[in-house]
């Protein structure tokens, strides 16, 4: 004890300078928008490349759980290419009210439209939407603002804005990007929200995170008139071009009346499991850039996706 009283006595001089720096620095990137933007375009390349080499060495003791989840993500497809009958199959929501349109259309599909949205496939030709393929290098859960790093950056066409998904679901949007490290704020960030539809009945919603359970978020301004079912698919609402339309967001798992709110109180179940979250898919929207600029010359504010 004495030698350390010792040591912190004789270089307290160093130690206060240092911890004075600290503290300034802390307070400059804080309270400057500016710096606070250029501190952290500086550290991701250098802080990416850190934890890209954490992950590749958790990948290697991952590999038995990630090639099980890959054989069984190519079962699902392999059985929606080969399986030309629709035997057995289920709607994971209840079909829209039986008018003629919707018998007709049953008629000749033999199944809901939400099952055919709800495993809607994103196609890395799309000229709308290309696809630029990447892998999580570093996440979190559990913290009220949570964000990802991924391994491809500017260099690879990656720019500040864009969508990511994975084969599940929306996994959130582009933040901060570097020559070969992009970081995303993901769909469990206290800020981030998302335009939503309720796939069997075409409703329009919010899909925001609280900031306390992981596998939940709400999904708000849904009218109490509206009908709602547990087990409803949520998905992209397309009414933005950061996500495509139909992209799978979750399942309606509760619902209850406020009784001083004109609104559903919406808990979904979020579709990724961002625990176990390894490859995404960076989605490069082409027509957002002219869309933006029309809706700016208009007047019209950003949808929810739109937002930083």
């Amino acid at each position: 004890m004495n030698n350390l009283l010792n040591f912190l006595f004789r270089y307290r001089g160093i130690l206060v300078f240092a911890l004075l720096e600290v503290l300034s620095l802390y307070l400059l990137v804080r309270n400057s928008t500016y710096q606070r933007a250029a501190f952290f375009n500086s550290s991701n390349a250098y802080v990416g490349q850190v934890l890209d080499w954490r992950a590749q060495i958790q990948g290697y003791f991952r590999l038995v759980d990630v090639n099980q989840s890959l054989m069984q993500e190519n079962a699902r497809l392999r059985q929606q290419l080969y399986r030309p009958d629709l035997s057995g199959r289920v709607a994971d929501s209840l079909p829209v009210s039986q008018d003629s349109t919707t018998q007709a259309r049953l008629a000749l599909l033999g199944r809901p439209d939400s099952l055919l949205l709800g495993l809607r496939q994103l196609a890395a030709h799309d000229p709308d939407y290309p696809l630029i393929p990447a892998r999580v290098v570093s996440s979190t859960q559990r913290r009220v603002d949570n964000y990802l790093t991924l391994n491809v950056g500017s260099v690879d066409g990656v720019k500040q804005g864009m969508g990511v998904v994975s084969a599940d679901g929306v996994v959130g949007r582009v933040k901060v990007t570097s020559e070969h490290y992009t970081t995303i704020t993901s769909v469990l960030h206290s800020k981030s929200t998302i335009s939503a539809r309720i796939q069997r009945d075409g409703t329009i919603g919010t899909v925001r995170w609280l900031g306390d359970d992981p596998a939940h978020v709400l999904l708000d301004n849904v009218p109490r008139q509206n009908k709602l079912v547990r087990g409803d698919t949520v998905v992209t609402s397309g009414y933005n071009a950061v996500f495509p339309e139909g992209v799978l967001i979750g399942t309606i798992e509760s619902f209850v009346k406020e009784p001083d709110k004109n609104f559903w109180t919406v808990r979904v179940r979020v579709a990724v499991d961002f625990s176990r979250l390894t490859y995404v898919y960076v989605v490069t929207s082409r027509p957002k850039l002219e869309r933006d600029t029309v809706e700016a010359r208009a007047g019209i504010k950003p949808e929810a996706d739109e937002r930083p």
